[in-house]
């Protein structure tokens, strides 16, 4: 995915800091050949904690198995939807670093 996150570096830090403590769900979509299965009703319950933790457990799994895996959270407009994305995880996770 080449799509290019236009989120300001203050924002994301801030974002970062508030939320990093708050509720997150982490969530896989059953598979099968490192594809999503069809005809399932959804991604199920993996972890249930912050929203730091689901990051670390994200970030651990392989890049290429990563598009099976969610973040919920609550929304936080504009930048922060339910469901993050792969790219504003990324971006979460590396701006922590810094904090």
């Amino acid at each position: 995915m080449s799509e290019r996150i236009n989120i300001s570096e203050a924002s994301a830090i801030n974002l970062t800091r508030s939320s990093a403590a708050g509720a997150a769900i982490l969530r896989k979509w059953p598979s099968l050949n490192n594809r999503r299965r069809t005809g399932v009703v959804g991604p199920y319950l993996l972890l249930e904690s912050t929203l730091d933790a689901c990051l670390q457990e994200f970030v651990a799994k392989p890049a290429p198995m990563r598009h099976l895996y969610e973040v919920h959270t609550s929304p936080q407009p504009p930048l922060v939807s339910a469901v993050l994305s792969e790219e504003i995880i990324a971006e979460l996770t590396r701006l922590r670093d810094f904090l």
